[in-house]
């Protein structure tokens, strides 16, 4: 063999050898930090999509969700719109848990919107709260992921409607 060749290859497995301790420290670091996550976080739902359909003042929303359902101590209860105040425009009851379903789309309406109306659309889940993925956006731009402060509107939490007992 000649050394040219050699080299190669003892570059080669450097190079190999590098990836995978990469590879180890870097998947070590994510097992140790989902494992502290996991103990700390709350179950919280996300909002996962949304689309919409139907004439200005009246469309119909339908809206994804991913949440951590076990049942009905813990599901998402429901979606909202709110205005960019924070103002709630409209609230679509879950009326029980998605266990086996998830991630699901439900849909709701009708939300008194204009199609340039900026709007908020987030979950809730029983019995932790908000906190998850929001979407903001408009009917005629789309909508994508936005951040909220945690206590961004906790005040409509209260406001009816609200959801009666889990069915299932």
């Amino acid at each position: 063999m000649s050394n040219v060749k050699i080299l190669s290859e003892f570059r080669f497995i450097i190079s190999a050898l590098c990836g995978f301790i990469f590879f180890i420290s870097c998947s070590n670091d994510v097992t140790t930090k989902n494992d502290n996550n996991d103990q700390s976080e709350k179950s919280i739902a996300n909002v996962i999509s949304v689309s919409v359909s139907g004439d200005p003042r009246n469309y119909q929303f339908a809206v994804g969700i991913q949440s951590p359902d076990t049942g009905c101590d813990q599901y998402a209860d429901w979606w909202e719109v709110l205005s960019e105040e924070g103002s709630l425009i409209y609230r679509r009851i879950l009326a029980h848990s998605h266990v086996n379903e998830q991630p699901f789309v439900r849909s709701g309406g009708p939300v008194p919107i204009a199609a340039d109306d900026v709007v908020y659309v987030r979950a809730h889940m029983h019995p932790e709260g908000y906190g998850g993925a929001v979407l903001k956006g408009t009917v005629q731009d789309g909508f994508e992921e936005a951040s909220v402060t945690s206590d961004f509107a906790l005040e409509v939490e209260t406001e009816d409607p609200q959801p009666g007992d889990c069915a299932f």
